[in-house]
């Protein structure tokens, strides 16, 4: 038994399937398929179902799960405990981002993390905002940049923005005259926005639920220039946070939405006790976005 073939057996599990599974761990899915089939040869139990679309665990699987998690977890603090007492980080470094993230400072951490430690395998996935937190309570990612409607209960944060939500029209738009609107004026309106699992949506759907409204969501799109381009050809109102509203202030009308107070956060996110790698990560990050230490 090797700690790659757990690592792989816990990539299955995570992802639910092979193909997803090799592209975490960098190897071909033939690859994959045959180390675990070598791993549960040696367990003497299948630890897959495989005989449908998705694939699950096995009751012996399910047992081996946190097992083998507290492994590579042993193995990973091992090098950490070394590194520590070297002054060398190495290992593998997991970071989630949300779909269509075009934040350059995340950028500008990430590559000042890696001429500053090297000997650390980066890898960087995209997700929406609420299955990148989950990512980061389960392991599967050491930090995450997502929207959020609030800061989520055991994980440490560090705020990037806090800003309230615009809706954005164009010029010829019926509501581009006013200084401000309520949800019950865009209630009247076909609504363009973020899908579900966002941040920004989740603030959104929340006032609306408050209040007893239900406006109609017309179109969804993941990335803020998508949704003001839909906007500007009147297919909707755009529904943004202030920083992205401003951006296309050449073609849209923000308008302050006066009964949502509650911000739309976006953040570095990830759990406590983390190692060094972690550490520095963060501290990168502070430098990138420029926020001074808690």
């Amino acid at each position: 038994m090797e700690l790659r073939q757990l690592e792989y057996f816990v990539a299955v599990a995570e992802e639910r399937n092979f193909t997803r599974a090799a592209e975490r761990v960098h190897i071909s899915q033939p690859g994959v398929s045959a180390q675990i089939r070598q791993l549960e040869r040696e367990l003497g139990a299948e630890l897959f179902d495989r005989s449908a679309r998705t694939v699950t665990l096995t009751v012996a699987g399910k047992a081996a799960l946190d097992h083998a998690r507290a492994a590579l977890a042993a193995a990973g603090a091992l090098g950490q405990a070394v590194g520590e007492v070297t002054g060398l980080i190495r290992g593998r470094l997991t970071v989630g981002m949300v779909v269509g993230c075009t934040v350059t400072p995340l950028f500008d951490a990430l590559a000042a993390f890696h001429r500053a430690h090297p000997g650390v395998e980066i890898a960087l996935l995209e997700d929406n905002s609420d299955r990148l937190v989950e990512g980061v309570r389960s392991g599967a990612l050491d930090l995450a940049l997502a929207g959020l409607a609030a800061a989520p209960d055991g994980l440490e944060t560090l705020t990037i923005v806090s800003e309230r939500l615009v809706a954005a029209v164009p010029p010829d738009h019926p509501l581009a005259g006013r200084g401000g609107v309520t949800l019950s004026d865009l209630a009247a309106h076909p609504i363009v926005c973020m899908p579900y699992g966002t941040g920004l949506r989740t603030v959104f759907d929340r006032a609306c639920a408050a209040r007893g409204l239900q406006p109609v969501i017309a179109l969804q799109a993941g990335a803020a220039d998508a949704i003001a381009g839909l906007a500007a050809r009147g297919l909707g109102v755009a529904v943004l946070s202030e920083s992205m509203a401003a951006a296309y202030r050449d073609r849209l009308t923000a308008l302050t939405i006066e009964d949502v107070e509650t911000p739309a956060l976006l953040a570095l996110l990830w759990r406590g006790g983390q190692g060094p790698a972690v550490r520095e990560f963060v501290r990168h990050a502070r430098r990138s976005f420029a926020v001074p230490p808690a």
